[in-house]
């Protein structure tokens, strides 16, 4: 029987493109994004941060997940269209003749208000068919909870504040609820601060007043972006690495079309994130770490995506040390789609 009745293209999908300086209008997505996440590959003048756009705060408004920085403005996408997205002349989003990579999640809209929560978001656009929701809010100051939307349990949420400097917080359900992370090389931290030491649930997900400024101060503004689990299209979990060249294999019951890790245990590794376009087949070595401006890493590094999940082929301690790793992935096509027929190995 088919894990899921749609294409996983049609909610996930990651787009190369090469940047002229200009207008440059990226077609061939699939869909129309709510969430885009772009980063330069090849270096070269400009800036090299990561930048993510997403429907609910608009066109040109950007965040870089490498930074602490709030919220920018620039000619960066200019608008979400129905197969893809438009991009303007900004160097760290469409420098000539550069090469990117974007990540691209269907949402819905801009969306509305959701008042499942203590806390009413000022916008929540929620696909609940792939479970991927972003929300918007103004913080209380005070405990709170805030609708995601999603009708299943988010097992990941990114949080920031977007009016000022702060963290990306991470919640994982690996580390659990009394655990904080962040888009850095540190591990997690042990507390229950942030999240109330209480889990998401299908309706809402808990933020603490108390969190610094992290999560839900006074008077400030954040937006959250939150992940559910959907069986044959995304899988959000652990695993424990061997530091062995022959590493673990964790099993997604998906062919992956990208790979998101992070070592939560110790200090000093990075994210990383591999998709199934940069390098197309396996070994595959091509990373990129979420929480630095570098640009793409060709090292001897890599993982090998197949038809059920992926496999660490490497000691590298960014993707294997001998210790607790955390994972979100999204599928290329599920084990066995909707018309009955195995996913194969690349």
């Amino acid at each position: 029987m088919a894990y899921i009745s749609f294409k996983p293209s049609d909610h996930f999908n990651t787009k190369l493109y090469s940047g002229n300086g200009s207008t440059n209008a990226q077609t061939g997505v699939g869909f129309q994004p709510g969430w885009i996440w772009i980063k330069n590959r090849d270096g070269g003048g400009g800036s090299h941060d990561h930048y993510v756009f997403d429907q609910v705060r608009g066109t040109t408004k950007y965040l870089r997940p490498n930074e602490t920085n709030g919220q920018g403005t620039a000619s960066g996408v200019t608008s979400f269209d129905s197969d893809g997205f438009t991009l303007g002349s900004s160097d760290g989003m469409n420098e000539n003749g550069r090469t990117f990579v974007s990540w691209n999640w269907k949402a819905n809209g801009q969306g509305s208000s959701n008042t499942d929560g203590t806390i009413n978001t000022l916008y929540t656009s929620a696909n609940t068919t792939s479970g991927f929701s972003v929300s918007t809010w103004n913080g209380t100051g005070s405990n709170g909870t805030i609708g995601h939307g999603l009708g299943k349990v988010p097992k990941m949420l990114i949080i920031k504040r977007t009016d000022g400097t702060q963290a990306w917080m991470v919640y994982h359900t690996a580390p659990g609820n009394n655990s904080e992370g962040q888009i850095t090389t540190s591990a997690f931290s042990a507390s229950s601060t942030a999240w109330q030491d209480t889990d998401p649930t299908s309706s809402v997900f808990y933020v603490s007043g108390s969190a610094g400024d992290s999560v839900n101060a006074s008077g400030y503004a954040y937006v959250g972006y939150a992940f559910a689990e959907v069986k044959g299209f995304s899988k959000i979990g652990k695993y424990v690495g061997n530091g062995s060249a022959d590493g673990p294999f964790i099993y997604t019951g998906f062919k992956p079309a990208f790979v998101m890790f992070k070592n939560y245990q110790s200090n000093g590794d990075n994210w990383v994130i591999q998709d199934n376009k940069r390098e197309g087949f396996n070994p595959n070595n091509r990373r990129i770490f979420p929480n630095d401006s570098a640009e793409e890493n060709t090292s001897a590094f890599r993982i090998d995506m197949v038809s059920n999940g992926f496999k660490l082929v490497s000691s590298d301690s960014d993707a294997n040390a001998s210790e607790n790793f955390l994972y979100m992935a999204f599928a290329e096509e599920p084990l066995v789609s909707s018309n009955n027929i195995p996913a194969t190995a690349r």
